[in-house]
């Protein structure tokens, strides 16, 4: 006798050969007892769970060797059939700063592939702006394939993707002093700009110094440039300007923060009905809450721009400023105030000095805070070109405004209600009107 097992069914013991006969038990200890067939049973059921826990650790292990590995989808070539084209797909993978890629390159009868494409890498790296500013080198690869040639290209970078796509493209001068400002006032370290303006390194450099004049309340220090083209010649170049400053960029936004509210507190308190009276009271105000750094006028040619003496916050937020300081402050209020307001530098005295001139009713005048602060008010407030000349001041004379009104201190203090100059006209015609009024 035997057992048949199978995983998943059990059967009762069988002789191998049918009986001719009933088999007869004679004794007890001949058949089968009930704790025999118990056991059994038991036995057969344990049979069965593990049989069936193999299969399921058999089917699991056998799932996950059956999972298929991912396979990438095929990319389509890309196809060019012209140096042009070639020049265009090759620029389009630098964009997205990849560093290997491949194209098909349709071969004209006759043509020379690896020339072209010699000739293509060549031009990007050394001769298009893209190329000589972002790529440090280019190898290419070509292979034929019936009738194309398969062409790798593997690129090294000397650029990130962000500086990549950080270039802005210009086309004037002012969209290009925009830029300056938005990258000077957030004190970045670096701004990038394409353009085909014939400009250089001087015209840069005077555009970054205009910016940093005209827009004293929202850029503290006068940054260090320096620049540098890409490539250095040719119609179409992009230009990295960098710049570099005596604080940190978060120091400095920490200045920008403060000199804000100076600003605005210091315009809070200007008073007056007329532009005449306001500007008046700014320089009053300087004045009062300003002194000037006698050691910092002697050296301020060391650091020049960067000496914070030389600044605006120098002057409202720290009390003390030399003629640069105080020139920077008061147009700074005046801008806060919507009064024109513009920074002359030149010399006094044979020094380097700076001071401002205002516009009112229709004429220019020259306004020095510093020496109004160390003298008096009476000796540099609204000055014309030639009281400015007597004085000893030189300044360039031809791209300035001419400052020749007729306006003064005395006629300031001594105005009317209206708070506007009474020229003698002006006088005759009121009395003639009250007559006729009477």
């Amino acid at each position: 006798m035997k057992w048949n097992l199978k995983c998943g069914s059990v059967k009762e013991p069988v002789n191998m050969k049918k009986p001719d006969t009933p088999i007869l038990y004679k004794t007890k200890h001949h058949r089968p007892s009930a704790i025999i067939l118990f056991i059994s049973f038991i036995f057969s059921g344990i049979i069965l769970i593990g049989c069936t826990n193999l299969l399921e650790f058999d089917r699991e292990i056998r799932t996950e060797h059956q999972s298929a590995p991912y396979v990438r989808p095929p990319i389509e070539h890309i196809t060019v059939s012209n140096y042009d084209e070639l020049i265009t797909t090759i620029l389009g993978f630098i964009m997205e700063h990849e560093t290997e890629f491949l194209f098909l390159y349709h071969q004209d009868e006759g043509e020379d592939v690896q020339a072209e494409v010699l000739r293509a890498i060549n031009e990007i790296q050394y001769e298009h702006p893209i190329g000589a500013y972002a790529v440090a080198g280019i190898s290419a690869e070509t292979t034929r394939i019936v009738t194309h040639f398969e062409v790798e290209i593997e690129v090294e970078y000397k650029r990130t993707r962000d500086q990549l796509e950080s270039i802005i493209s210009v086309s004037t001068e002012r969209a290009i002093q925009l830029h300056l400002l938005a990258n000077m006032s957030e004190y970045k370290e670096e701004v990038v700009f394409r353009t085909r303006l014939q400009i250089d390194e001087n015209i840069i450099t005077e555009l970054v110094r205009n910016t940093y004049y005209e827009n004293p309340r929202q850029i503290v220090m006068l940054p260090i440039v320096t620049v540098e083209t890409f490539p250095e010649e040719g119609p179409d170049r992009i230009y990295e300007i960098s710049f570099g400053n005596i604080e940190s960029p978060m120091m400095l936004q920490r200045f920008g923060e403060l000199l804000t509210i100076y600003v605005q507190r210091n315009a809070e308190l200007a008073t007056g009905n007329t532009n005449s009276e306001i500007i008046l009271s700014l320089v009053e105000r300087l004045k009062e809450s300003t002194t000037f750094n006698e050691g910092a006028a002697r050296t301020v040619h060391v650091h020049g721009a960067q000496n914070l003496a030389a600044t605006a916050f120098g002057a409202l937020v720290r009390g003390n400023a030399v003629g640069e300081g105080f020139a920077m402050a008061f147009k700074a209020l005046a801008d806060e105030l919507s009064i024109y307001c513009q920074i002359v530098l030149g010399y006094h005295d044979g020094m380097i000095h700076a001071w401002n001139i205002i516009s009112l009713y229709g004429n220019y005048y020259h306004v020095d805070v510093a020496m109004c602060v160390v003298n008096s008010i009476e000796n540099a407030f609204l000055k014309t070109d030639d009281d400015f000349e007597e004085m000893n001041y030189t300044w360039d004379r031809e791209n300035t405004v001419i400052c020749a009104g007729e306006l003064t201190l005395d006629d300031i203090l001594g105005l009317g209600e209206t708070g506007e100059p009474i020229a003698p006209n002006d006088e005759s015609d009121d009395e003639s009107d009250n007559e006729e009024d009477d």
